[in-house]
C-alpha cells in the first residue's frame, strides 16, 4: 500500500524543522526514501514489472540528486539525515 498521509504527515514532522515545510530537502529525501521501499519489496514480489523498475531508478535517481545538493549545502543535517534513514555512509 503506498504511503498515506497519516505516513506522509509522520514524516514530515519527523524531519522538517517546521511542521509546514514539506519542501525541504530532508523531507523530501526521507518520503522518497518511504516510496522506494516500498517498490522494492513490490519489485521483489513482482520481478517482472518493468515499469515499477523504472519508476524506482527514477527515484533513487532524485533522491541521489537531493541528498547530493544537501551535502553541499548543510553538511550537518546531510549526516543528521543518513544516519537516521540509515542510508549510505
Amino acid at each position: 500500500m503506498p504511503t498515506t498521509k497519516q505516513k506522509t504527515k509522520e514524516i514530515v514532522e519527523k524531519f522538517s524543522a517546521n511542521p509546514v515545510n514539506t519542501g525541504s530537502s530532508s523531507v523530501q529525501v526521507a518520503l522518497l526514501t518511504e516510496r522506494i521501499q516500498y517498490l522494492a519489496k513490490h519489485i521483489t514480489t513482482n520481478p517482472k514489472d518493468h515499469a515499477t523498475k523504472r519508476g524506482l531508478s527514477i527515484l533513487v535517481n532524485k533522491r541521489k540528486h537531493f541528498l547530493t545538493y544537501l551535502e553541499r549545502v548543510n553538511r550537518e543535517e546531510y549526516k543528521k539525515v543518513i544516519k537516521q534513514l540509515g542510508l549510505r555512509k
